[in-house]
């Protein structure tokens, strides 16, 4: 009798503290969010996916917990954060950025994931189509304007005539857009020529491999460039080469021009849609987003338009954006 008594003592105990944490969590939601590394662009989308939850009706802290991790850029990493959100059966999980969204996607396909900055998600694996993705990841793609940034290069620089491709050979959103890229280029009349890196230490000396023998850089919203525009401008600005980017962040590292989407506004859709799975959505019938064409800005650095010689036309200047 006695050890029926403890027994009984013991569940009672435990049924208790079970009581007491779902008190203390009160309906709260979680969400693990995951960034690949932080630079300007994937900033401004983490900042819009948090805007878009609250507008939606979940407010950081009220009724949602959000755990922020960055990977710094190290694929490990990801794969370490996407581990423990799991571990810890967060009610959802934001991705932002590819190599993030797959490093989460490999490792459940129970919990919603809402990823945004991926390029094509079908690509990425991610999904089976973007129209329908079949799986337990949605999200909003940052697939830039690839042709009129291309046209972009020809109407200020009309007599380009050799564009390289600077792109990060082991991200699948930046091998997409170079795909893109050098269709454009070559629509346009002009020679494409592909300039892969690797990691940090390859960028400067793949951009001086271009000294004299291209008349234009193009650098797409490729993560480990965009983290590192600097490296890429000490070079060109010297040498006088524009390099035309995929978004305005990396323009205000040193790049030269873009028409630009807003990653805040795709972080903001993002957000939406995570509000929208948890109050009941499911992901898999939830298109992948995409930005209003209308959404584009002229982007112009007028420190690097400087640094290269180029005096920016009184119907561009009216148009633009000028940065410094």
């Amino acid at each position: 009798m006695k050890k029926v008594l403890v027994v009984l003592g013991v569940l009672a105990l435990l049924l208790c503290g079970c009581g007491e944490k779902t008190q203390d969590e009160n309906g709260k939601k979680k969400i693990g969010a995951i960034q690949l590394v932080e630079h300007p662009a994937l900033d401004e989308a983490t900042k819009g996916f948090y805007d878009g939850l609250a507008e939606n009706g979940y407010v950081e802290g009220e009724n949602v917990e959000i755990d922020f991790q960055s990977a710094q850029g190290q694929t490990d990493n990801c794969e370490t954060i996407a581990n423990k959100f799991v571990n810890a059966s967060v009610d959802l999980i934001f991705a932002n950025a590819t190599p993030a969204a797959q490093a989460v996607a490999q490792k459940t396909t129970d919990i919603p994931i809402v990823v945004t900055s991926v390029t094509d998600p079908a690509t990425s694996g991610l999904v089976e189509s973007n129209e329908m993705p079949n799986t337990n990841v949605t999200g909003s793609s940052d697939l830039n304007p690839v042709n009129e940034q291309v046209e972009l290069i020809q109407t200020m620089f009309p007599e380009t005539k050799t564009v390289a491709v600077m792109y990060c050979s082991s991200e699948d959103n930046s091998i997409f857009q170079y795909e893109l890229a050098k269709k454009a280029i070559e629509a346009h009349g002009m020679t494409c020529v592909a300039a892969t890196v690797a990691d940090l230490s390859s960028i400067t000396p793949v951009a001086e491999s271009l000294v004299g023998k291209v008349d234009a850089i193009y650098i797409g919203t490729d993560n480990l460039l965009a983290a590192n525009m600097p490296s890429v401008a000490q070079v060109t600005n010297e040498n006088k080469i524009p390099v035309f980017c995929g978004e305005e962040g990396m323009c205000s590292s040193g790049g030269f021009a873009t028409y630009s989407l807003s990653y805040y506004n795709l972080g903001k859709l993002a957000g939406k849609m995570a509000a929208d799975i948890l109050n009941g959505a499911d992901p898999a019938t939830m298109p992948i987003g995409y930005l209003a064409s209308e959404d584009l800005e002229l982007i112009i650095n007028k420190t690097t338009a400087d640094a290269i010689g180029y005096e920016i036309p009184e119907e561009l200047a009216a148009i633009a954006k000028i940065i410094e």
